[in-house]
């Protein structure tokens, strides 16, 4: 809950403390078959902020539904799984674009005006949906 006179958004301000929460807690479940240590815990609201940063910033070439589009590859694809694209794959993709190697779309370009706290809600809304779709074979 938020306190009185917080912003909105205050609380991802301990985003990257919940990352490493989480990592620590991916890496001794990971026994128990997650065996993804790599995905943010989602905290109540952290999606929804993660889902309209990324229908913004991201939906135009990588779809609506994650599926991709004529201008960008679908993040359902293997290849964008955890132990290949790692969130650090991500955060350096969108802060320094990417060139084409996966797929023929060409270059992805930086994705500029984003905060570090809402780069971190897109990977966690992409690592939920992944999770929550599966990934296309």
């Amino acid at each position: 809950m938020a306190e009185k006179g917080a912003r909105p958004l205050d609380y991802l301000k301990h985003l990257p403390m919940m990352a490493v929460v989480a990592a620590a807690l991916g890496v001794g479940l990971g026994a128990c078959g997650s065996g993804n240590a790599n995905t943010t815990a989602e905290e109540p609201g952290l999606g929804a902020v993660g889902a309209e940063v990324y229908a913004e910033a991201c939906a135009s070439c990588h779809g609506a539904d994650l599926s991709g589009t004529d201008k960008g590859p679908s993040f359902l694809s293997i290849v964008y799984e955890p132990n290949h694209h790692t969130d650090d794959s991500f955060r350096n993709a969108i802060a320094n674009g990417s060139p084409q190697h996966h797929w023929n779309f060409g270059d992805m370009e930086p994705v500029d005006g984003l905060t570090d706290d809402e780069v971190e809600a897109v990977i966690a809304f992409v690592r939920t949906e992944q999770e929550r779709q599966g990934f296309e074979q």
